[in-house]
């Protein structure tokens, strides 16, 4: 094994070669995600080999080597994805490239190639996510491949990797004000900006079909869905109710939602009370549905979208989601809809296939019979069959768990008599299936409840671990009515939001054993960053640049508007950029600086310093010329120069002998030889 000491001591085309491929490993596991597990191990393994090759000093593989490791990968990127283009074998592809293209690292002509590539290989990992922690990986990466670059533009010997890390992060900050002029003003235009790139990936959570056990598996994501921010005091945890999908179709397996009606065709909304207003900030998607509490009679804003309502009350796009949205919304917790009198549209919610569950048909007329017993004609039977419902869930010894088991054909029949135990989809279906057997009109709905307020931020977070299903029931003279029997069971799910939660892993446990909420602590302050990163970088949109104009001064600014600003600001930037070249003059090399300050300083003192005198040569010259030891100390010094530049095991570092030289007694100038001269010009 190569200790620290033993790495410093390798040649510097070793080193160098072994520093890119560490970059370029960092790379392709960031790339891992995207790739097929074959891809990634044979890029890995390739860069292994080149490093391999590298420390052991051996040649490198001849051409019929890698024309054949070349043929393998293309055909086996043909053999995964059936093409050779488009993105994901497009990104495949390049990786493989990339890891090719290290067995023929000869030359720094290769190397360039390797650099260029490797920064179109950055570029591939914005197509997969823009997130925070991506960007921040790819900073990192970007910083090697500049420092790599940096390394093969050094001249001979072995300059510290720190002096090439440190160069490079200058060039970084001097770029950072064309980065931010080119971010700010540089047009977005369709389709070259809004890249659906986190959008490809995301999802819902949440189906427009659901079989019991599916919204279980969702409590184990603790993704976030959607982030409110609301006007004002929010409503208490048990009415955040963001209506999503309405399943009324059920086959004795899957709950399906009816065909989707236009908002023309919806029963009247009506509504009470001060409206809550707040934001929305949706994660992608890829459905159409708009997460809002119930009930929203006016359409949410949403930028460059028209929101239509569905006879369910759900809120709707015309297209799917796919990038992250943010948009408006006005809704009372107070509302009634539907018809107040029974119609025929009301037959399809008593509808159940036959053949399933004939436990709880039982169980539905018995209790259909006992209250048609106790209560006169006339009266709210509806009501009294829900609430004798309620109470069986209250009092029967049902739990709430995230696993009750897997449920078999029957499922309600399971839940009533056997298991007693469920999620709240399996609640919420079963007590569905008893109203529907006993006459009274039901349905599903899904989507999420609950939150909560992040301090950090003030924002309030739903995540797919919030995801709940919940039931809704006619009732004459009233409508459809939210009846959630997850309450019933576990009354803390909806009034305190008191999640279920997955056993947490070894590191997980071990942070809530040392404090309880440090891990909640450092959860909430990730988002609220994570939100600003895409407030502010991933959702800085055309909008957004056109009121930055305005905000300057334009009154009315348009697209030419940002060109000609960004042109401007560019010829600033360059001219400032061709100044200070012309002030750093045309030698760049710190070391060969301060080699160039002493010949001049021996030249001045009359010592016949030749052009390119290196400093053992000029040490030589005080050894012939100047009084024996006089000039001992600064001999010492020029040997010390040398030594840094061409001895790996040197320890001196170039600002140690930058201040040495301050300090040292040199020869002084011919017109003024009575006494030493410290040159101002090394200071």
């Amino acid at each position: 094994m190569l200790n620290t000491r033993s790495l410093t001591a390798l040649p510097r085309e070793t080193r160098d070669t072994l520093f890119l491929l560490g970059v370029i490993a960092w790379m392709l596991l960031m790339l891992a995600s995207q790739l097929p597990v074959w891809c990634t191990a044979l890029a890995l393994a390739l860069l292994l080999g080149r490093g391999w090759l590298a420390l052991t000093q051996r040649a490198l593989p001849p051409l019929a080597w890698r024309v054949a490791l070349l043929t393998l990968a293309v055909a086996a990127t043909w053999l995964d994805y059936r093409t050779l283009l488009g993105r994901q074998a497009g990104v495949a592809l390049v990786a493989l490239l990339l890891a090719l293209k290290t067995l023929e690292l000869r030359a720094r002509r290769d190397a360039f190639v390797v650099f260029f590539l490797g920064f179109f290989a950055l570029l591939t990992l914005f197509f997969h996510s823009q997130s925070l922690p991506t960007a921040l990986g790819i900073l990192l990466a970007l910083l090697g491949l500049l420092t790599a670059l940096v390394n093969a533009n050094l001249p001979l010997g072995c300059p510290p990797l720190r002096l090439s890390v440190r160069l490079a992060g200058r060039m970084m900050l001097l770029g950072t004000p064309l980065m931010l002029a080119l971010f700010l003003l540089f047009p977005r235009l369709a389709p070259l900006w809004g890249l659906p790139a986190d959008a490809l990936g995301g999802r819902s959570g949440l189906s427009d079909r659901m079989q019991v056990g599916q919204i279980a598996q969702l409590a184990l994501d603790p993704g976030i869905a959607l982030r409110i921010r609301f006007d004002g005091q929010p409503p208490a945890q048990d009415a955040l109710y963001f209506r999503g999908p309405v399943l009324s179709r059920f086959d004795g397996i899957e709950w399906r939602p009816a065909p989707a009606l236009p908002d023309a065709a919806r029963a009247a909304l009506r509504v009470a009370g001060e409206p809550v207003r707040y934001q929305v900030t949706l994660e992608p998607s890829r459905r159409p549905w708009l997460f809002v509490l119930e009930a929203t009679p006016q359409a949410p804003l949403v930028p460059g979208q028209q929101p239509y309502m569905s006879a369910d009350l759900q809120w709707l796009t015309r297209q799917p989601l796919t990038e992250l949205v943010r948009y408006e919304a006005r809704s009372y917790t107070r509302f009634r809809y539907g018809p107040e009198r029974a119609n025929g549209a009301l037959q399809e919610m008593l509808e159940l296939p036959a053949g399933y569950n004939p436990r709880t048909l039982a169980l539905a007329r018995q209790l259909r019979s006992e209250i048609e017993q106790a209560l006169p004609a006339g009266q709210d039977r509806g009501t009294a069959l829900i609430q004798r419902v309620l109470e069986r869930l209250r009092s029967g010894g049902y739990r709430y768990t995230l696993e009750p088991g897997d449920y078999g054909r029957d499922s309600a029949d399971e839940f009533w008599f056997d298991r007693r135990a469920g999620f709240c989809e399996h609640i919420a279906a079963s007590f569905v299936i008893l109203l529907r057997a006993a006459g009274l009109p039901a349905r599903i709905v899904t989507g999420y409840q609950g939150g909560e307020r992040n301090p950090v931020d003030g924002l309030w977070s739903v995540r797919q671990s919030d995801a709940h299903a919940w039931a809704e029931v006619w009732l004459a003279g009233q409508g459809w009515t939210r009846v959630d029997p997850t309450a019933a069971v576990q009354p803390d799910r909806i009034a305190a939001l008191q999640r279920l939660r997955p056993t947490p892993g070894l590191l997980a446990d071990a942070m809530i054993r040392i404090s309880p909420t440090l891990a909640a602590q450092w959860r909430q302050a990730w988002e609220a960053l994570n939100h600003r990163w895409n407030q502010w970088v991933l959702d800085y949109n055309q909008t957004r640049q056109l009121d930055l104009l305005r905000r300057l001064g334009f009154a009315t600014p348009e697209s030419a508007d940002l060109v000609r600003l960004l042109a401007g600001l560019l010829g600033l930037l360059g001219l400032a950029g061709a100044v200070w070249a012309l002030r750093q003059g045309r030698q760049h090399d710190p070391w060969l600086r301060l080699l160039q300050r002493a010949r001049q300083q021996l030249l001045r003192a009359g010592y016949p310093v030749a052009p390119q005198a290196t400093p053992r040569q000029l040490s030589g010259l005080l050894a012939v010329d100047a009084a024996a030891g006089r000039w001992q100390a600064l001999r010492d010094w020029l040997l010390e120069l040398e030594r840094q530049r061409y001895d790996p095991s040197s320890r001196r570092s170039l600002a140690e002998l930058r201040r040495q030289a301050r300090a040292l007694d040199w020869p002084p100038p011919l017109r003024s030889a009575r006494r030493p001269l410290r040159p101002s010009v090394l200071r």
